[in-house]
């Protein structure tokens, strides 16, 4: 089977300036989720897409391929769903088309060796469409509605024990995206279809999106290598 990963990493950022390329766990930042793809037994391309050329060139120094992004797709409000598109659209110019896309986020630097591969084998085994990765959430759940909450999955008159609450949430963690490609041209999105989640360790739903993720980032890092 063709599995394609793409990990879009543009050169610029609002939060953290050249947030791709920040130095975290001793590396920088993209360089993470290039060896977390690199060491998949199941993934046999991978691309990075960047407008960047310090980028590029780590990427290129990490062994993997580069396909360029032109400005009109590397703006503050292009999608990453424009750079999915622009990598599958190149490389079908070139002959290479995929039966999976596995979608990393650089900003997502932590993951279980298994995780990866984890969740293709899922989604291949629900013969599901598109799959996300996330953490499972459990406990009192409270919804913002204008100015007021409201309780999600149980009764405040009738405290259940915590243990008790059956239904349960999955927020999205950002870290994992896997779809067939005719998803992303259907609905020109990386969901879609029959779509299943991955459940990842809680540790390791963390993104960086503000400086001050990024000591918080070095902490976490550090207690699961200890592990």
């Amino acid at each position: 089977m063709n599995i394609l990963t793409i990990i879009p990493a543009r050169g610029g950022s609002k939060g953290i300036k050249g947030k791709n390329l920040i130095s975290i766990m001793k590396a920088p930042l993209l360089y993470h989720t290039i060896e977390d793809a690199k060491n998949s037994s199941l993934i046999n391309k991978i691309v990075v897409s960047t407008d960047d050329d310090l980028i590029a060139q780590v990427a290129k120094e990490s062994g993997v391929e580069v396909i360029m992004r032109p400005d009109e797709l590397s703006n503050d409000i292009s999608s990453s769903e424009d750079a999915l598109n622009h990598v599958i659209n190149t490389l079908k110019q070139e002959n290479y088309i995929p039966e999976l896309i596995v979608f990393l986020q650089a900003t997502s630097p932590i993951r279980d060796d298994s995780d990866i591969d984890n969740a293709i084998k899922l989604l291949i085994e629900e013969e599901a469409d598109s799959l996300f990765s996330g953490r499972l959430v459990h406990g009192f759940m409270w919804e913002e509605d204008e100015d007021k909450v409201v309780p999600m999955n149980y009764n405040p008159n009738s405290r259940a024990m915590r243990q008790n609450i059956k239904k349960s949430y999955i927020e999205e963690n950002g870290s994992i995206y896997i779809f067939k490609p005719c998803i992303l041209e259907k609905y020109n999105c990386r969901l879609g279809g029959k779509i299943v989640a991955y459940k990842m360790n809680p540790l390791h739903s963390f993104q960086i999106d503000e400086p001050s993720d990024i000591p918080l980032m070095e902490k976490i890092g550090a207690i699961c290598e200890s592990e």
